[in-house]
């Protein structure tokens, strides 16, 4: 038990850590790299909880695959910060007040938070016995909420057939493969077989 609750606090800590250097570091590369720590913490932060699958996601999803693309287009636009920030001073009344703004309602909706005790009762789903974190998500996800997940799958398809649709670009004087022709030309359109005469070769 104290082992647990030391893991906590350093898996805590370093989390926290690394949230303040995301948004206050002046290099965007070194914000991405916090991000990542700030991302394997939190997955820390699950294992010990008993979520491993909601561990596993955050470490496969987020920084595999958000993190490092977050990566790639800082690492590959090139773009000023140095020019970004000039009118940083301009904004910076406007940034403190919507951010008190925020900070007074977030303080009052906490002060006003009560749970009913039958919500809370309600909220408590132990883990059947001999049935891993992992096998019981799948058997809620995939039997009641079967039609959900379809549904949110549909519409990540659409998004993705929506952004090639609306990236996708027809230049002139590009060359580009043609698979039809490609498979269906004869060995006299593609192969030469020049003749040579004795004394006139190179």
């Amino acid at each position: 038990m104290l082992l647990a609750t030391i893991a906590f606090y350093l898996f805590s800590g370093v989390l926290i850590a690394a949230a303040l250097m995301v948004v206050s570091a002046r290099n965007p590369v070194h914000s991405v790299l916090f991000l990542i720590l700030a991302f394997f913490n939190a997955a820390a932060l699950f294992v010990l909880l008993g979520a491993e699958f909601l561990a596993m996601v955050l470490v496969v999803v987020y920084v595999g695959a958000v993190a490092v693309l977050f990566l790639f287009v800082v690492m590959m636009l090139d773009i000023d910060f140095v020019e970004l920030r000039q009118g940083f001073l301009n904004y910076v009344p406007v940034g403190l007040t919507i951010g008190l703004v925020l900070l007074a309602e977030l303080v009052i909706l906490g002060s006003a938070w009560a749970v009913a005790p039958a919500a809370s009762a309600g909220y408590a789903h132990p883990t059947p016995e001999g049935v891993t974190n992992t096998e019981a998500l799948g058997r809620i996800l995939y039997t009641n909420y079967v039609h959900v997940f379809q549904g949110a799958g549909m519409v990540l398809l659409v998004a993705m057939i929506g952004a090639i649709v609306l990236t996708l670009r027809h230049r002139e004087g590009v060359k580009r493969q043609n698979v039809r022709t490609q498979v269906g030309r004869r060995r006299a359109e593609a192969v030469e077989l020049p003749k040579v005469r004795p004394g006139e070769g190179l």
